[in-house]
């Protein structure tokens, strides 16, 4: 019970790698706010958290909203009393994402290979609105949960730990799409930035950068053959990651495990990174 009664504040918690590291963190004794735009899931995860022993509440989040981020914060100290950990889980690869959504995921894939013949106009082709919403959600949004988070820790006086998601494709730009790869480079920046600027009130900030996992995010890439083969090639293990294998590493990057390390990165990917 290495969370024992400590509160863990998880965007994106109600899909994916927010879900798994919900319920990785409780099964460790943690109390978890589940903050995340999909109510009904939301809610479900709440429903899970509960059945391992801790409590939890859910916290409607548009991450992109400060307001929002700051009542997620808010409601922790409400319902717990504390705050002790931050996990920005929450994410989109495209301006139209929204989890478990496979026919916006597939058109958005369409669309992108449609520009086999002219890969070049692939880029001149990006709508500043898209650009602009997955900045928005990816790296504004990771901001200010972070901001909103780190104020109590500060203010309570007592050690703090954030875990942002980033991506490998903060560091290969092959690995997603141009604004992804672009917000999920400036996360990454951003966890190094704060991890110094943070460390004076002992708040650790590190960074997990996953590779290919199952999730609803990366569900249309199975549907097209020739993707799918690309993809499993590219990693040595041979298969996509699962959920848990980035809560595994979130868990230990908050844990006292990890009690001398802050402004790093840990790619959890198969092997992708071995070049």
């Amino acid at each position: 019970m290495q969370l024992q009664n400590q509160v863990a504040v998880i965007t994106g918690g109600a899909n994916g790698i927010g879900r798994a590291t919900a319920l990785r963190f409780a099964s460790e004794g943690c109390h978890i706010v589940v903050a995340d735009v999909q109510a009904d899931r939301g809610s479900m995860v709440v429903d899970e958290v509960t059945e391992r022993g801790p409590r939890a509440i859910f916290v409607h989040l548009d991450a992109s909203n400060k307001a929002d981020n700051e009542a997620m914060a808010q409601a922790a100290l409400s319902e717990f009393g504390r705050l002790d950990i931050l996990v920005t889980a929450a994410g989109i690869s495209h301006s139209n994402y929204a989890s478990g959504d496979l026919e916006v995921d597939m058109k958005f894939a369409m669309r992108r290979l449609a520009y086999v013949e002219q890969p070049a106009m692939l880029f001149c082709d990006i709508e500043l609105e898209d650009w602009r919403r997955v900045i928005e959600v990816n790296l504004t949004g990771t901001f200010l949960a972070m901001q909103a988070c780190a104020r109590p820790m500060i203010e309570a006086g007592t050690p703090g730990r954030i875990v942002t998601i980033a991506s490998i494709a903060a560091k290969n730009p092959d690995a997603g799409p141009t604004a992804y790869t672009a917000s999920k480079a400036g996360v990454w920046m951003l966890t190094k930035k704060a991890a110094r600027e943070l460390a004076s009130a002992k708040i650790r900030v590190n960074s997990i950068g996953p590779g290919f996992i199952n999730t609803n995010m990366t569900a249309m890439l199975d549907e097209i053959e020739d993707v799918k083969d690309e993809l499993l090639q590219s990693i040595p293990l041979g298969h996509k990651g699962q959920p848990v294998d980035i809560a595994n590493a979130a868990l230990f990057l908050v844990s006292d495990q990890s009690s001398y390390m802050t402004g790093t990165i840990l790619h959890p990917d198969g092997g992708f990174f071995t070049d």
